[in-house]
This record gives structure tokens, sequence and C-alpha cells, in this order.
């Protein structure tokens, strides 16, 4: 074997490794995206499971306020049907925004704020909303880490062979949304 095929089998070899190298971290990577999602599903259908109960603990005190009640359940409704990320982030705000104002209402109903399974709903939905922004943030790390591995060169090439796309982040929709939900006992 000459010098020149030898030469020309290790650069093959090389090619080869470093090709499978890059496909491997895309796999990674979108696993890793992948893994973020589930926990940022599985924050969210802890909020969803737990907003029947805020409703009904808030039924009795909130008489008046049915139409601010009524929006959080549809919300909700949307929100575990929601398909997509940017519709599920879009739908995820504004119950975020009902939330809130469930809460601010409540300072109005002296009763209500001293209702210990209110408090204790209001406790665990701030957990919750805790979990979920870090739930976010680790999905958006991972995204971040794919995207750029699907648009820096040399992986790019990759990427257009095995046809990975841009992930999409899951972003708030207003500034609004970005403060935490104030809790108060």
């Amino acid at each position: 074997m000459s010098l020149f095929a030898m030469g020309f089998l290790v650069v093959a070899a090389l090619l080869v490794i470093w090709f499978v190298a890059i496909y491997n971290r895309f796999i990674r990577a979108k696993n890793l995206a992948q893994e973020g999602w589930s926990g940022i599903d599985v924050q969210l259908k802890r909020r969803h499971d737990l907003i029947p109960n805020l409703i009904e603990s808030v039924k009795g005190y909130m008489q008046y306020e049915e139409k601010i009640l009524s929006k959080v359940v549809e919300l909700r409704s949307r929100g575990m049907s929601a398909e997509g990320i940017r519709e599920k982030a879009a739908v995820e705000g504004e119950l975020t925004q009902a939330l809130k104002s469930v809460f601010a209402l409540a300072e109005a109903y002296p009763d209500l704020k001293a209702n210990q399974s209110f408090l204790d709903l209001q406790s665990n939905l701030a957990s919750v909303e805790d979990q979920i922004q870090l739930a976010r943030r680790y999905y958006n790390g991972a995204v971040r880490d794919f995207n750029i591995l699907v648009e820096s060169f040399p992986s790019v090439l990759v990427a257009r062979i095995f046809n990975f796309q841009l992930m999409e982040f899951f972003e708030l929709e207003s500034a609004t949304e970005r403060e935490v939900p104030p809790v108060k006992f």
C-alpha cells in the first residue's frame, strides 16, 4: 500500500470519527432539550392540577368575581390542550397573569386570606411557579446549546445533512409575566 493511500485512509477515518462525534453531540443536545421540556411539562401539569382546588376554595368567598375565576378555568383548559412550545408559552403566560389577579383579589377578602387551605394552595402554587422557572431555565439552556450546534461551523454541515432544525425557546410573552407572582401570608 502506498504512502498516499495510507494517508488517504487516515484522513477518511478521521473525517468519519469527526462526523460521528458531531452527530453524537447533536443527539445528546437534542435529548437534553427534550428532557428539559419534560421538566417544564411536569411542572405545568402540577400547576394545572392545583388550579381546580384553588378555584373551589376561592368560589365561596369571591362570589362576585366569577369572571376572573372563569378565565382561570378557561386558560387552564387551553394550556392543557396547547400544541407546540410557542402556543403553550403564550397560554401559560396568560394563566400566570390570571392567577396573579386571583391572588390580588384575595387581598380584599380577609376571611379567604386567613383560610388555611387557600394559604396552602397559594404556597404550593408559588413553589410550582419556582419549579417552572427552574425547568424553563434548564430547557432554554439546552435549546441554546443545541441551536449553537445547528448554526456554528463545522457542525452546521452535519445539521444540514440530518436536517437538524433550530429549536424554540420557552419564552415569556410580556415583561409583566417575568415578575414573580406575589405570595403574602
